[in-house]
């Protein structure tokens, strides 16, 4: 049986990006600000007010 893809209805970003951004908050201990600079290097426009 295949597991589902998870997702965040609701939401304005998919949920590899969301699942991207709380592993950078939480694992590395970053600033959101910080976050916001990581992804917009990676070609993915969010504000860090998003992210929280």
């Amino acid at each position: 049986m295949m597991p589902e893809p998870v997702t965040y209805s609701g939401y304005r970003f998919p949920a590899e990006i969301i699942s991207h951004a709380v592993w950078l908050y939480y694992v590395f201990s970053l600033s959101l600000r910080d976050v916001e600079l990581i992804l917009a290097e990676r070609g993915i426009t969010v504000t860090h007010e998003s992210i929280r």
